[in-house]
């Protein structure tokens, strides 16, 4: 059995044209004899659509309409759309079959378990199905899951316990967690763990075609991958880029892990009693258990130092937390980064956007370089602008570092001086403005230039503000934040350090103190009261939910635990767009929910 899985980039929110590439795809796949062709979930519309959810789902039936006729020897087809019903929308994988004038409905599989964490919150625009079943095809019995479903171990169950010998996996989950030298986001560890575990358990193959692309920020990685009933990766499609992944499935390969281990057929004995175990008044001994574990209960409670004892035997002491020395937990995988950010730069700017290249303002200072070194990757040193915009305190050395980044990765640099328009403000009406007020100031004029030049350039404006600076506060709101795309607001100010040595930024850039360049003398680490390298990883454990008194405990000083802790949540404002009074029940940002790049 030949299969493809097309890994996807879906044009978000355009279901004609996306439709019209899958028949394109569908076309090519019948000259190789492909079998089964495979999208990710969601491949007609794009994932993360919130609100417009309702206007662009579809039926099932308006899917086969859309297509038209197969052509002829076309393979059966597994599509993930976002399905159009009576009581709301679903989250669907339809597989389809072809006839000799329009593709048969074989089954729609309707998502079960819907996220609600993290970057998730799918049941609040779709309904959740009710059922997982595995149906026949022509290529033997399948069982269709959709993204979160893989991750509940009882879907892949009831449909193998239902005679699937092959189940098939669509996915939209973003990337995260990069570790350094994995060679794979950690998310897609985690699916590997899941994935090989459930193919071994079961004697099944499974395959998975994960989404590409990013849709507002989150980067979906592909990817996409099979397993066999042995739970051995047959292979796996290249990340951050579309693909057609293609596994030539041994059709006994299921009958043969299954004889070897009787792993599923020991579960289809055992299942009724293991159910009926669940209620402890149902089933042999049931009552008998129930009552036998109340005594157990009640006989702990009576012995009250029962408890003490077993507890002074059994712990012993161990490590607090995590070590204030220990800077590995930061470390990236930084090739994997980079592809990433490109990619992400390409999709948000270029397809998503239609902008061919973006306007940096650079500094002199590593943030800025970065940007700018990830930006001539993904448009090329002609569509990247620089400008260097000087205020009178500004340090000679920054324009010098300026200008070697701009030499360095090929970039044309524009000088505009702005001491003169920020000066006639500050003397004709606040002579008395503090150096902290004209510093802010300058940074808003700046961001004032920036936004011009953009529309003179026909360019987006490109954000150089990392993700330290953004926890603790540490920027001129609407100024240094406004720039609509951003690469590099998820790292950490050490991991930008580390990216621009991968990068090939210049080290004098690299090394020197880090410094807003806005007061004469001054340094980011002057004001913040704490160096970088210590903020992050302060900053890494507090945003995995360690309290600052754990930190303190595990070794971390006391006194900059508590500045760090103290400007994270004092600046939670700061990382939100503008308060609105809400008065209606059509409030934007709460009722209204339209995804950014739609």
């Amino acid at each position: 059995m030949h299969v493809s899985l097309a890994q996807f980039r879906p044009r978000k929110g355009q279901l004609a044209e996306n439709l019209e590439r899958v028949r394109q795809i569908v076309e090519s796949s019948v000259l190789e004899g492909v079998d089964l062709l495979v999208f990710p979930e969601t491949a007609l519309t794009g994932y993360f659509l919130e609100g417009a959810v309702p206007e662009l789902s579809v039926s099932p039936a308006e899917v086969v309409q859309r297509l038209g006729s197969p052509p002829l020897d076309a393979p059966d087809l597994v599509l993930g759309a976002y399905e159009r019903g009576r009581a709301g929308a679903h989250n669907m994988a339809v597989y389809l079959t072809p006839g000799e004038e329009h593709w048969e409905v074989v089954h729609v599989h309707r998502k079960l378990f819907l996220p609600t964490y993290g970057v998730f919150d799918e049941a609040r625009f779709v309904s959740p199905g009710l059922e997982a079943r595995a149906f026949d095809t022509r290529w033997g019995r399948v069982g269709l899951l959709v993204c979160e479903d893989m991750h509940h171990s009882l879907v892949p169950t009831l449909l193998a316990l239902d005679g699937a010998d092959l189940l098939v996996c669509l996915a939209a989950s973003p990337a995260r967690d990069f570790h350094a030298e994995s060679g794979l986001p950690g998310s897609l560890e985690r699916w590997d763990v899941v994935g090989r575990a459930i193919a071994m358990e079961h004697g099944a193959h499974l395959l998975v075609c994960h989404l590409v692309g990013s849709e507002g920020g989150k980067i979906f990685p592909g990817g996409s991958v099979g397993y066999d009933p042995d739970g051995r990766i047959l292979g796996r499609g290249p990340l951050f880029e579309e693909a057609r992944v293609d596994f030539h499935l041994d059709p006994d390969a299921s009958l043969r892990a299954r004889t070897r281990v009787s792993g599923l057929s020991d579960l289809r004995i055992m299942l009724p009693h293991l159910v009926r175990g669940l209620d402890p008044r149902e089933g042999e001994g049931g009552a008998e258990v129930e009552s036998t574990a109340r005594a157990s209960r009640q006989r702990m409670s009576d012995d009250s130092s029962a408890p003490a004892r077993a507890t002074a035997r059994s712990v012993t002491p161990g490590p607090v937390g995590p070590d204030p020395e220990d800077g590995s937990v930061l470390e990236l995988d930084l090739a994997l980064v980079e592809r990433a950010l490109v990619g992400f730069l390409v999709d948000e700017v270029q397809r998503r956007r239609g902008f061919e290249g973006v306007v940096v303002g650079l500094s002199g200072g590593v943030d800025s370089a970065v940007a700018a070194a990830l930006a001539v990757q993904a448009f090329g040193a002609a569509n990247v602008h620089g400008l260097l915009l000087p205020y009178a305190t500004s340090s000679p050395e920054s324009l010098e570092h300026g200008r070697l980044v701009g030499e360095t990765f090929g970039i044309e640099v524009r000088t505009t001086p702005i001491s003169a328009p920020v000066d006639a403000y500050v003397e004709n009406d606040e002579p008395d403005m503090s150096d902290l007020r004209r510093g802010n100031v300058a940074a808003r004029f700046r961001s004032l230039i920036l936004w011009d030049q953009s529309a003179r350039l026909g360019v987006l404006p490109l954000g150089t503000g990392n993700k330290s600076e953004r926890l603790l506060g540490y920027y001129t709101w609407h100024a240094d934040d406004s720039p609509p795309i951003n690469p590099l607001g998820d790292l950490f100010k050490t991991q930008v350090w580390a990216l621009a040595r991968h990068l090939g930024v210049p080290e004098v850039v690299v090394t020197k103190p880090p410094s807003a360049d806005l007061v004469e003398g001054v340094d980011d680490e002057d004001e913040l009261g704490v160096g970088y390298e210590l903020a992050d990883r302060i900053l890494f454990w507090l945003l995995r939910g360690l309290a600052p008194a754990r930190l303190v405990a595990a070794g971390f000083p006391e006194q900059e635990v508590s500045l760090v802790s103290s400007r994270l949540e004092g600046t939670h404002w700061k990382r939100e767009q503008p308060t609105i009074a809400m008065i209606s029940s059509t409030a934007i940002g709460e009722f209204y929910l339209r995804p950014v790049d739609l």
